[in-house]
């Protein structure tokens, strides 16, 4: 993952204006072939190395944990706030399919009108023609207005989103804690508000046989904190009790908790790959086997 720290760049020092043209994102991955092309990529690996980066930068660190907060985090929290007080002022519609509420799509309309501006109101003025490029992946990682659903692509264009703001260095190398603890959880919160408000389809889900219905990073980074945690082992996630006291420090059991809260029956019927997962030895290996499955997936 240390090859991802050079995009980050240093802390201290102030990046010189990069010599960097910028273009907007046009889709490359349409067919089975093109996946090959794209695990070769530098973007690719640019994507996994950030995702490992911050997967080593939580590990055995809890949610409520001091760090510092940079004011291009503090700025990315407003954005999202923004979003949660859309959702707020459009209400639900009645319509007779319960799922996919079409309210979602005027919502919607609303981000892709405004995602230039709110990306623009975190990048600094002599950045400011990244933003048509990067509000791209913003508009991408609400999930999809035609098909009212989201999924775990929509979840990874949001982590290509933080990913770009780091190539152009808007956020660096100590902002690694609060852009997962910060950031994305806030993001987490604003998505499950839309999937609940919207009623929205889990997007290529896979159903039982997938690990969840709309997330899968807070599964590794979440359970990158729990590493060497000295009482809590996999096989307590699925214990309710646990779930309660402790999820608002640990990102996987705030999961369980949404999962829990949406879904009826016996956990190990609906949440199979989970179940499985709390039979795994130790956090450490549950970590190493979910980085698998998300780049198998």
């Amino acid at each position: 993952f240390t090859s991802f720290l050079h995009l980050l760049g240093a802390s201290e020092e102030v990046a010189p204006p990069l010599q960097q043209s910028f273009m907007i994102p046009k889709k490359e991955i349409n067919m089975v072939s093109d996946m090959a092309k794209w695990k070769r990529s530098q973007a690719y690996a640019d994507y996994m190395g950030f995702i490992l980066t911050l997967n080593e930068g939580v590990r055995g660190k809890k949610l409520t944990c001091d760090y510092k907060v940079s004011e291009p985090i503090e700025k990315l929290v407003a954005l999202l706030n923004t979003l949660d007080r859309w959702i707020d002022e459009t209400p639900p519609v009645d319509q007779p399919s319960r799922f996919g509420n079409k309210a979602f799509r005027t919502w919607y309309a609303k981000l892709d009108q405004e995602a230039e501006k709110l990306v623009a109101t975190v990048i600094p003025k002599h950045l400011a023609d990244a933003a048509p490029e990067v509000a791209v992946y913003l508009k991408e990682s609400v999930g999809n207005s035609t098909r009212i659903d989201y999924g775990t692509g929509h979840e990874a264009a949001f982590a290509a989103f933080l990913c770009c703001l780091c190539k152009i260095g808007v956020l660096r190398v100590d902002d690694q804690m609060a852009i997962v603890f910060k950031v994305f959880n806030r993001y987490l919160e604003v998505m499950r508000k839309l999937q609940k408000t919207y009623r929205m389809e889990p997007a290529g889900s896979q159903g039982v046989w997938g690990l969840d219905d709309f997330q899968f990073l807070p599964f590794i980074w979440g359970s990158s904190q729990l590493i060497d945690h000295p009482n809590l082992e996999p096989r307590h996630f699925v214990d309710e009790k646990v779930v309660n006291e402790n999820h608002k420090d640990f990102m996987f059991l705030e999961c369980i908790l949404f999962i829990t809260e949406m879904k009826t029956g016996p956990f190990a019927e609906h949440s199979n790959q989970l179940w499985n997962i709390s039979a795994v030895p130790s956090w450490s290996k549950v970590n190493q086997g979910l980085i698998r499955m998300y780049k198998a997936e």
